[in-house]
C-alpha cells in the first residue's frame, strides 16, 4: 500500500474525529515512515472490543507503510485518567497493573507486526520512564510548562469540577502531565511526531503537543478517533450483559461473533469502513447485497466473521460460523463435529444427564434445560409441533430419548420454535 493516500483513507473511513493539523498530518504522512503511538492505560486484563479502533487504524497505518508504538500505561494507569469519568477511578495496585500489562501485550501482537524492520511495531511501558523521575526534577521540567489556567480549561477537569459532589483529586489532576511527558519522551527517543487516541483523549494529546513544542522546539501532531456508538446510543461493546472483552475466558468466540452478527443495520456499513480491511468499494457492494436482502445479514455475517477471525483466528472464526449457521440458517447438524457443538454450552442453556440411566423422557428434559416450564406445557408444546430434536420435529408426547440419538454419542441439540436452543450433555457410565 502506498503512503499518499492513507490519511484521506482515515477520512473517507469516517476514522477521523479531530485533528490538530489535516495537512500538516497528510504530509507528514506522505513524507515517509512516520512514528505513531497510541497509549492504553492496563486497568484490566483483556482489551474489550472499544480498543479495536485504535488498534485497527494503527494496523492500517502500519501496512502503509508507519511505525507503530501502543505505550502500555503502568505508570498511569496508577494515576487513573480522569477523561470521561464522572468519579474517581479505583486505585489499582502495581501487580494487578503488571499482571494486566503483561495480559494486553500477547493480545496486542494479533492486531500489529512486531517482527523486526522500519515498519516493525513496538509495546513500551511509561513506567520505564516515568517511574525513574524524581518529583523536583518534574515539576521544574515539565509542570513549569503548564499555567493553571490552561490545565483546568480543560475538559476533562472542567468537567469533573463543575459536576457537584464529584470533584478531582491532585492524583488525577497530574495525569495530564504525565501524559504530555510521555509524547515529550518518545519524540525523544523514538523520532515520534504523531499521537493517536479516543475522542476523550483530545485535552491530553494537545498537551503533549505543546510540551515537546516548548521543550523541543519541534512540530508534533495529534488526532482523535470517533467514541464507537450504536443507533441506541450505547457504546459499542457494552450490553445488558456486561463488557463484550477480547479474552475468550471473558466472552467466548461464539458470543463475541453473535454480537457482531446482531448489529444494527443503520450501524452495520459505518463499522465495516472502521474495522474491515476490505475497500470501501467492496463495502459498499456489501451495503448494496444487504439492502436488497436484509433478512440475509450479508454485511453483519463479514463484519462478525472478519473481527472473530483477526481477534481469536481464522479457524475460530469459520468454526462459530458453522455453528451459528446450524443454528440459525438451516445448515446440518452434520457439518458440525462434537468440539464445535461444545461451543453452545456457554452460549446456550443446557442440562447434563447421567449415562447410567436409559430412555431419558424428553418432557422431562425440556424441563431441565428451560425450553419449558412445565411436564404439562412440554407436552402441549411436543403437540403442537413447537418441539425439534437434533433438526428433526418430535410430535410423539411420550418420547424417551435412546442413547443412540446423542450425537457423538454425548450431545443432544434442542429447540423450540424458530430460535430456543438448549443442550443435553451425556456424562458418566
Amino acid at each position: 500500500m502506498s503512503r499518499e493516500p492513507i490519511f484521506g483513507e482515515l477520512v473517507e473511513r469516517g476514522c477521523l474525529f479531530q485533528a490538530t493539523d489535516e495537512a500538516g498530518i497528510a504530509g507528514l504522512l506522505a513524507s515517509g515512515t512516520t512514528t505513531i503511538y497510541v497509549g492504553i492505560d492496563p486497568t484490566a486484563e483483556s482489551l474489550h472490543l472499544g480498543h479495536l479502533l485504535p488498534l485497527l487504524t494503527l494496523r492500517r497505518l502500519q501496512r502503509a507503510g508507519h511505525r507503530p508504538l501502543v505505550v502500555l500505561g503502568g505508570a498511569t494507569a496508577l494515576i487513573g485518567d480522569p477523561s470521561g469519568k464522572s468519579s474517581e477511578r479505583v486505585m489499582l495496585s502495581p501487580e494487578t497493573v503488571d499482571q494486566a500489562a503483561e495480559s494486553i501485550r500477547h493480545q496486542i501482537g494479533r492486531f500489529l507486526d512486531l517482527a523486526t524492520g522500519p515498519q516493525s511495531a513496538r509495546i513500551l511501558n511509561n513506567r520505564d520512564w516515568i517511574s525513574p523521575l524524581g518529583v523536583i526534577p518534574f515539576l521544574r521540567d515539565v509542570g513549569k510548562h503548564f499555567s493553571m489556567g490552561a490545565m483546568l480549561g480543560k475538559e476533562s477537569v472542567r468537567t469533573r469540577l463543575g459536576t457537584e459532589g464529584s470533584g478531582l483529586s491532585f492524583t488525577e489532576f497530574s495525569y495530564l502531565l504525565l501524559q504530555a511527558y510521555d509524547f515529550d519522551h518518545l519524540s525523544r527517543s523514538e523520532g515520534c511526531r504523531l499521537q493517536m487516541g479516543g475522542s476523550d483523549q483530545w485535552g491530553n494529546i494537545t498537551a503533549g503537543i505543546e510540551l515537546i513544542r516548548r521543550r523541543q522546539g519541534v512540530e508534533a501532531y495529534g488526532l482523535t478517533l470517533p467514541l464507537v456508538t450504536t443507533a441506541s446510543g450505547t457504546k459499542l461493546g457494552k450490553t445488558e450483559a456486561g463488557t463484550v472483552w477480547l479474552d475468550a475466558q471473558r466472552t467466548s468466540p461464539y458470543a463475541f461473533y453473535q454480537y457482531l452478527l446482531q448489529i444494527d443495520d443503520r450501524d452495520v456499513g459505518r463499522l465495516l469502513r472502521y474495522f474491515s480491511e476490505c475497500t470501501c468499494a467492496e463495502i459498499r457492494s456489501l451495503e448494496e447485497a444487504h439492502a436488497r436482502e436484509p433478512e440475509k445479514r450479508v454485511a453483519q455475517k463479514a463484519l462478525a466473521h472478519e473481527l472473530t477471525a483477526r481477534v481469536h483466528g481464522l479457524w475460530e472464526a469459520d468454526r462459530v460460523m458453522r455453528v451459528s449457521e446450524t443454528l440459525f440458517d438451516g445448515r446440518s447438524i452434520s457439518d458440525l463435529d462434537s468440539e464445535s457443538f461444545r461451543l453452545l454450552e456457554s452460549a446456550v442453556p443446557g442440562t447434563v444427564v447421567s449415562a447410567a440411566a436409559e430412555g431419558w423422557p424428553l418432557v422431562d428434559l425440556l424441563v431441565a434445560t428451560g425450553l419449558a416450564p412445565s411436564k404439562s406445557r412440554a407436552r402441549t408444546d411436543i403437540q403442537a409441533g413447537a418441539i425439534s430434536m437434533n433438526q428433526l420435529r418430535v410430535d410423539t408426547v411420550g418420547k424417551r430419548v435412546a442413547r443412540e440419538e446423542f450425537l457423538w454419542g454425548r450431545y443432544l441439540l434442542l429447540r423450540h420454535g424458530r430460535r430456543h436452543y438448549a443442550w443435553v450433555r451425556l456424562e458418566g457410565e
